[in-house]
């Protein structure tokens, strides 16, 4: 790594695509908003020679349209791909959102890479939602770094830092979690404030000097040296505890003094494995300067430490009829598998994929089969299409730069993929398969929306099911019982970025009107009813009356009809048309306009005539009769009960439980889990929860996370029943 003391002169520049998987990284940068990332990213573009002036790239632009405030926005909120080369390897950066909200691109980042980047600000610490990516990552052995940004700030504290980052990340083993380096502080301010322009390698013991805007090497004074030996000592004794060389520890304990060479090798080897951790600080450059702080040490970390696609867990892969398919972890050679991870508009080309490939190679103008499976529950509907690949190219900022084929392990972008949604499978045609799909968060914060006007109208289907190809956290719902279209979003920033990218990219103009829940209504107690329809005006007349008798059942019971008539008082053949009058009228309501259930219907007398009588009739008269049962009983308003989980740490426990009981919830029970968190399992009405997600992330500091599912209905509280009528009478 960089503390091998070594410098790269010509061994940089902007990615080419990769000819082999051996010279691919892929590292997904991970940290929450404001943490540094994006900087981060410009930085390491301009140290490895892909832009020649910080923010800029060769050709003009902006290193990833920097320049371009409206971009700067989407960058902010969505998944990008800036892809460097440094010392022959070519490396992917997946620079993800930090808000909460957008945690499927977080996600989509993770599956496209091989490693990941915790970016953490010296400034603000280790938020909650960055501790459980680790947590994710730690799950699947994804091997990890940090580095600490912001050291700039006057309270900066990069030791202490440290500190936290291993109380935070290392709660297995504190000793993985080790600085590489320490800064080197130049001439103090007068407001006491010491700036760190440079950095001591704790394994080479020598000083790298970026005081300059250029990386000098030099040897440390006799003074300089006592001042890191208690960290060095910790480092090699954290690394040789993680050597696959069971003789290493004891040959140190024994006083041998272990080749530095061995040390740095049996680092990377840890580092790439997932079971060390190292800390690095990074900072951007100056105005002028080529090379900012700790960026070549993080280049280094990264094509020496972290696996190639090679190393990567190879993905579970099916036929279409979900039969296993084995196939060799990243062989060019084998049948091509590729998956997308992102999907965007752009107003030049069209539809742009961003895809991983995991197996095969894929060339432009090939023919490949797509296929989708598994998203139907969020308007995605299933498909499997063949579609031919247009042109291939890899980004870099606004730019696309063509390339004339992929190799399997690189990642790439492909235009116009008509059918193609984020997680779908690309495959041969002739060999279709379907990879497993990643673990998608569960949108729960509705948005009820509705056309602006009669043009709006026109281009909300289209818009809507083009946005949600673009994201599959987001659910799309057309409610029957509502009559409502729902957005289903992760949050109220989420939901924001999807109205503005209805409106700006798909011309629709939408209006939010408060969501609905689906209420029904029952009986009380027990009732009856006398439906009578008699007309006669002129021609054939209408006759038909029945008596009903109805009785509240069970939750979850239904409609039940009964039929009791004696002595042929309704004729057989009308008495299903009583029942179809009945189920009718009980699916328009008989009280507040929501569908009638658990109730048994009895029809126990009647009359007809022999020519006046009709289907039609007798459907009117069943409706009738419910509606006089209902006019002389007392109705309950049910409203939908969910079962609530919420994952909690133990310090919000009480402030949970709290709210969730003034949300007329109730507590089932608590189960303790490790890391220091609570799961809370609760029925809370669905009314009282439209805005859980947001609620909860303000009571949990965004260190909570819940799951709902549909329980039963049951009635509402007189109070409540009585101001949801109300508000019904007022809408209407």
């Amino acid at each position: 790594m960089g503390d091998k003391g070594q410098t790269h002169p010509g061994a940089a520049g902007r990615a080419q695509a990769a000819d082999h998987p051996q010279s691919v990284r892929n590292v997904v940068l991970v940290g929450h908003s404001g943490s540094g990332k994006t900087t981060l990213v410009e930085a390491l573009a301009l140290t490895a020679g892909a832009v020649n002036r910080a923010g800029r790239v060769e050709d003009g632009g902006t290193v990833s349209d920097y320049d371009d405030i409206e971009h700067r926005q989407q960058r902010s909120v969505q998944l990008s791909l800036v892809p460097v080369e440094w010392d022959g390897i070519k490396i992917n950066v997946l620079d993800t959102p930090g808000y909460a909200d957008f945690v499927g691109e977080l996600r989509a980042g993770l599956r496209a890479a091989d490693a990941a980047l915790f970016v953490v600000s010296a400034s603000d610490g280790v938020d909650g939602s960055t501790r459980m990516v680790w947590e994710e990552c730690a799950a699947v052995g994804m091997p990890r770094a940090i580095v600490i940004t912001h050291l700039e700030a006057a309270r900066a504290d990069f030791e202490e830092m440290t500190r936290i980052c291993a109380e935070a990340f290392g709660a297995d083993d504190p000793d993985a979690v080790l600085p590489l380096y320490l800064p080197l502080h130049g001439p103090q301010a007068p407001d006491g404030h010491a700036p760190v322009t440079g950095l001591i390698g704790l394994l080479s013991q020598k000083l790298f000097d970026y005081s300059t805007g250029e990386r000098k090497e030099s040897e440390p004074g006799e003074d300089e040296l006592p001042l890191i030996e208690a960290a060095r000592n910790r480092l090699i004794e954290g690394i040789i505890s993680e050597s696959e060389d069971e003789t290493l520890m004891d040959r140190y304990l024994c006083g041998e003094q272990i080749d530095v060479g061995t040390l740095i090798e049996d680092l990377e080897r840890a580092v790439a494995r997932g079971v060390f951790f190292p800390v690095l600080a990074a900072a951007p450059a100056s105005d002028g300067a080529r090379q900012g702080l700790g960026t070549v040490e993080v280049l280094e970390l990264i094509t020496r430490g972290f696996p190639t696609p090679l190393e990567h867990e190879t993905v579970r892969v099916t036929t279409i009829d979900g039969k296993p398919r084995e196939l060799k972890p990243c062989d060019p050679d084998a049948p091509l598998v590729a998956e997308v991870v992102k999907t965007s508009s752009d107003p030049y080309v069209g539809r742009l994929s961003l895809i991983r490939l995991f197996s095969g190679t894929l060339r432009a103008d090939q023919t490949v089969h797509v296929s989708g499976h598994g998203l139907s529950d969020r308007g995605h509907e299933d498909h499997d299409v063949d579609e031919r690949i247009g042109a291939l190219s890899t980004p870099f900022g606004k730019q696309q730069r063509p390339v004339s084929h992929v190799i399997a392990g690189d990642l790439a972008c492909v235009a116009k993929l008509s059918r193609a949604e984020t997680g779908d499978t690309l495959s041969a045609k002739d060999d279709p398969l379907l990879m497993e799909p990643w673990q998608m968060p569960d949108p729960l914060l509705p948005l009820a929306i509705q056309a602006h006007s009669k043009p709006d109208e026109d281009k909300l289907s289209q818009g809507l099911s083009r946005l949600v190809a673009e994201d599959p956290t987001m659910r799309l719902e057309q409610n029957q019982d509502t009559h409502q279209v729902v957005l289903w979003c992760l949050g109220e920033a989420h939901a924001d970025v999807a109205l503005e990218r209805l409106r700006s990219r798909y011309g629709v103009q939408v209006d939010v009107v408060p969501h609905r829940v689906s209420l029904r209504e029952t009986f009380a107690v027990k009732s009856g009813g006398r439906g009578r329809h008699v007309k006669q005006s002129g021609g054939h007349g209408q006759f038909a009356i029945c008596e009903i008798e109805v009785e509240p059942l069970p939750g979850g019971s239904g409609i039940e009809f009964v039929d009791k008539v004696v002595g042929g008082a309704v004729p057989r053949q009308f008495i299903p048309s009583v029942e179809k009058g009945v189920r009718a009228q009980a699916a328009r309501g008989v009280a507040a306009g929501h569908p009638l259930i658990d109730v048994r219907v009895t029809l126990l007398d009647g009359k007809a005539h022999s020519v006046d009588s009709s289907d039609a009739a007798f459907q009117t008269a069943g409706a009738l009769a419910l509606r006089e049962a209902a006019s002389d009983a007392r109705i309950h308003l049910l409203e939908p009960v969910a079962e609530v989980s919420v994952l909690v740490g133990d310090d919000f426990v009480g402030a949970v439980m709290s709210d969730l009981s003034g949300r007329r919830g109730r507590v089932l029970g608590t189960e303790q889990t490790p890391g220091g968190r609570t799961v809370i399992r609760a029925e809370v009405p669905e009314i009282e929860i439209g805005r859980y997600s947001v609620d909860l992330r303000s009571l949990s500091h965004g260190t909570a996370r819940f799951s709902r599912r549909y329980a039963r209905h049951e009635p509402m509280p007189p109070q409540v029943a009585e101001r949801v009528r109300e508000e019904a009478r007022e809408a209407s």
